[in-house]
């Protein structure tokens, strides 16, 4: 074996960097069956061939859900727990914000961070907060995500909180190759990791700009992360994987708020069943003047934008 070719064996065995498409790459140079030969870790090589979450068995499920628990356990310090609860039924999850109540203090930010177990370093976010200014209206090209004052809202402001639109029509869905993000039933977009190749596909057709991509290995301090996670949704990602808002998917399948919506101080954020006729979300699409973004693109967003008044 040459110095070259070992090198790249050595590559595909770290399961830090053992992804798809890190594997297509490093065995473009050698052969199939060299590169399995070289493959170590039972547990990474099970890993990366394992097929796609929607074949899988009961029992492979169980095997894999298991496997990661003690992996994550044992890096955490933490016992870990990771659902693979599916939708449930008569459900189709949807969300509204007031912009007349946002004060873009961005704890929704925060507190998603902290729920979904985003990277510290690098720094994601799955919400960003845009300020825009009254006299210009809803205005993406003169929005300011990195605003920093004293205090909030800024006189001659107001704030648009934007994460994933959980659309009907998903264009991320649609341009990804390997179909690794799909529509759950309940409305819900969800992206499986371990069959993610980051060809960023997804992030380019998307045009919220709400796909984050892990350049570098995400980061999170031991004692910030959080355990009760789901498959689809804030189980701990890898490098060179794509990220995105569930809506809290850990929570709200187990009849729970999605954590934004428990933060916010104002009570702008409001999140229910489309399909209950008596939930808060039917009321606002009723009575309220309500918007969704870039409407003339018809990506159907389940994300709702209102005002009070």
């Amino acid at each position: 074996m040459s110095k070259k070719t070992k090198e790249i064996h050595e590559k595909v065995n770290r399961e830090e960097n053992l992804t798809r498409r890190g594997f297509l790459k490093a065995t473009a140079a050698v052969s199939a069956a060299a590169a399995l030969s070289a493959c170590g870790s039972k547990a990474a090589f099970e890993e990366l061939f394992q097929r796609h979450f929607k074949e899988l068995s009961k029992e492979e499920i169980e095997k894999i859900i298991n496997r990661l628990e003690n992996r994550y356990s044992k890096k955490y310090g933490k016992k870990f727990s990771i659902s693979v609860k599916g939708p449930i039924e008569g459900t189709e999850f949807a969300y509204a914000l007031d912009l007349s109540r946002c004060i873009g203090c961005r704890r929704c930010v925060y507190a998603c961070v902290e729920e979904n177990n985003l990277s510290r370093s690098p720094q994601t976010h799955w919400i960003q907060v845009l300020e825009m200014e009254k006299e210009k209206g809803v205005d993406f090209h003169h929005s300011n995500l990195h605003y920093s004052h004293e205090e909030v809202p800024h006189e001659g402001h107001f704030y648009v909180p934007v994460a994933c639109q959980q659309c009907r029509n998903t264009p991320c869905v649609s341009a990804c190759p390997v179909q690794a993000t799909w529509q759950e039933p309940d409305g819900i977009v969800v992206v499986d990791y371990n069959w993610c190749i980051g060809c960023r596909s997804c992030m380019a057709a998307c045009p919220y700009g709400a796909r984050h991509f892990n350049w570098g290995e995400p980061t999170i301090p031991a004692e910030k992360v959080n355990p009760d996670t789901h498959f689809l949704g804030n189980r701990p990602r890898y490098k060179n994987v794509v990220e995105k808002c569930t809506f809290c998917i850990q929570r709200v399948r187990e009849g729970l708020y999605p954590k934004c919506v428990e933060a916010c101080p104002t009570g702008a954020r409001k999140f229910g069943n489309l399909l209950d006729p008596e939930s808060e979300i039917r009321y606002i699409l009723k009575n309220k003047r309500v918007l969704v973004l870039k409407e003339e693109l018809n990506t159907q967003p389940r994300f709702y934008y209102f005002f009070a008044a």
